[in-house]
């Protein structure tokens, strides 16, 4: 790898055994994948950050680092909510560590902003690179905004905003960044929600594994978007996909499919993963609640009451820029939580079945939580919630 020569001083420990490691880190992951360079970044999206997650050697390990993020680096949820622990029952003994983890991360310079939806609070723009680490994160930031990003881990991506500079490999390189197999959705799309493009990705990432696929036959919004990505990311390895005429590199590089592989996605097929599965609570928001999806859950709710738990989970900054909006929310004896989500909480491992409106949680809530999963649209998890 070509380095700089301030990078080779950082090697030589000049700047500290810290930096040291995390850019040798970064040079072997570099060579690994066959990187000529690094490339500086404009921001890193840090995970391995809930206690429930990284455990007593992940905490052991951060509290050993002495550096400082040098680029806005944000943090992934926790398995709580930092001002509201306690309301939601979560443990003491577990809050006190990851407590403890939230204090090794802020010493290291990484805002506690604790969220998989970034994109909400900073401006991301088309062709940036940067180096995010949740899986949703990362597939909203390459094809909704057409910013360059691998899926780091976390220990890659913490070293990266150490360092401000990430391998240059990979879909950071345009080459790599083409389709690689086509979707071809035959169902009736039109008044489809976030719970029909969650459950179209929870299925599509079944089919396509890594590869990088080209939706046609839909015509998702961002919310759309969000959700069928972040399936794709649960249930394959898809980083990166297209959307015919929707998604910014589709659009404007006009890719020839012509010769790739064709899955043809039938209404039916995705219909089937609507299943009547008995649930004891109710949890939207993952990835975390865009405003325009806070507002739908408000109407949804005004008039009514909550007869089983309702979760809602969103960023700190977006609830604080939608106050009245989610205290419409609350009013119905809903919650709505910052910093955490129903995968990285211990608190939702109380439940024998969760309802969501997401294909990424119908995904991981099984294994992460321990519990069974019933994906519907949010006016149906509104729904089940208070009657």
């Amino acid at each position: 790898m070509q380095l700089e020569p301030d990078d080779e001083r950082i090697l030589a420990g000049e700047q500290g055994e810290t930096k040291q490691k995390m850019l040798e880190l970064l040079v072997a992951l570099g060579k690994v994948f066959g990187a000529e360079r690094l490339v500086p970044i404009k921001s890193a999206q840090v995970s391995g950050a809930s206690y429930k997650t990284i455990g007593k050697y992940g905490l052991e390990w951060l509290s050993s680092l002495d550096a400082k993020a040098v680029i806005p680096a944000v943090l992934n949820p926790i398995g709580m909510p930092r001002g509201r622990w306690r309301e939601m029952g979560v443990d003491p003994d577990f809050a006190e560590k990851q407590q403890a983890v939230v204090a090794a991360y802020s010493r290291l310079g990484i805002a506690l902003e604790c969220t998989c939806t970034p994109y909400y609070l900073r401006e991301t723009s088309f062709g940036d690179h940067i180096a995010w680490s949740e899986s949703s994160a990362v597939s909203y930031a390459n094809s909704v905004i057409g910013a360059r990003t691998n899926r780091e881990g976390g220990p890659g991506a913490l070293a990266a905003a150490l360092a401000g500079k990430t391998p240059c490999y990979g879909l950071h390189l345009p080459a790599n960044r083409k389709p690689q197999v086509v979707i071809a959705v035959g169902a009736d799309t039109a008044g489809w929600t976030i719970a029909d493009y969650g459950a179209l990705g929870y299925h599509a990432g079944k089919l396509v594994g890594n590869r990088i696929p080209f939706f046609t036959g839909i015509r998702p919004d961002r919310d759309g978007l969000k959700a069928l990505g972040a399936a794709m990311a649960a249930t394959g390895a898809v980083a990166l996909y297209h959307v015919d005429g929707v998604t910014p590199e589709a659009k404007k590089n006009k890719y020839d499919i012509a010769g790739l592989e064709t899955i043809t996605v039938e209404g039916a097929e995705i219909k089937k993963l609507f299943k009547d599965v008995p649930v004891e609570a109710v949890a939207v928001g993952c990835p975390h609640c865009s405003p325009e999806e806070l507002t739908a859950i408000a109407r949804l709710l005004k008039g009514k009451r909550v007869k089983m738990p309702l979760y809602v989970f969103a960023s700190q900054g977006v609830i604080d820029r939608n106050r009245k909006t989610v205290e419409a929310i609350e009013k119905s004896g809903a919650k709505v939580y910052a910093d955490t989500c129903m995968v990285v909480s211990p608190v939702m491992e109380r439940y024998k079945g969760i309802m969501v409106n997401s294909g990424k949680a119908l995904a991981y809530v099984p294994d992460m939580c321990g519990g069974a999963a019933r994906i519907g649209t949010t006016e149906e998890c509104v729904r089940v919630a208070t009657e």
